[in-house]
């Protein structure tokens, strides 16, 4: 069966998402956005955008213009060409992954998760923004945009899970008591992906810190 609004905010009352600590000032002006929206807004087109949309980013990427600022597009770095080989199907390529990705914003439903995400060798020492989102206030404004993943859909390591083209799903479409009743609550929805991105978010918001690794039980 599928999943409401209602069942969903009450099993998910908050969500979480990390960005690069140096993220807030674009992200509140022109909202959450995807990599593929921050493209298009920024203007940013040819190779440079082949680079970022279509490939793997070893690092954080900043991209600038005139009118809009400054903005930064986060790394890749739990993820690679090799495991997505491994692990794509229904004839994606890595490629074809990249760019179903850099189309949606993610956020975790849960701290561990975060917690996990943060405490990667590639990040533990890093300060991070992480913003909490009131699950509420986000889903009625989003819930049309929304998908849901039962796992890591950016991570190749240490296992490459098979992914394909189910692997986000609409909330009319999600198996949700399926996934509860073999994962249990917690695991039955790991990723929350809005396509596009979020504007309007600073209603939406619980907490918002810099911080490291160590720092993650500060938040609210």
């Amino acid at each position: 069966m599928p999943i409401s609004q209602e069942e969903f905010v009450a099993a998910f009352p908050k969500l979480y998402h990390m960005a690069h600590k140096d993220s807030w000032p674009s992200i509140r002006k022109h909202g959450l956005l995807s990599t593929t929206a921050l493209l298009d807004l920024f203007g940013i087109e040819g190779g440079p955008r082949k680079d970022i949309e279509s490939k793997h980013r070893a690092e954080y990427i900043k991209i600038e213009s005139p009118k809009y600022g400054v903005a930064m597009i986060r790394d890749q770095k739990p993820m690679s060409d090799s495991g997505l080989a491994r692990c794509l199907e229904d004839g994606l390529t890595p490629t074809k992954w990249y760019h179903i990705l850099n189309g949606r914003v993610f956020m975790w439903t849960s701290m561990e998760r975060l917690e996990t995400l943060m405490s990667a060798r590639s990040y533990k020492k890093d300060k991070h923004l992480v913003l909490v989102f009131d699950s509420k206030r986000l889903m009625e404004k989003h819930w049309k945009s929304v998908t849901f993943c039962a796992m890591n859909s950016g991570c190749t390591t240490p296992f490459a899970h098979p992914r394909g083209k189910t692997t986000f799903m609409p909330p009319e479409k999600y198996p949700y008591a399926e996934n509860r009743r073999r994962k249990g609550r917690r695991d039955a929805i790991v990723e929350v992906a809005v396509v596009g991105g979020m504007s309007d978010i600073e209603n939406c918001l619980v907490d918002r810190q810099v911080i490291s690794y160590g720092q993650i039980k500060s938040l609210k």
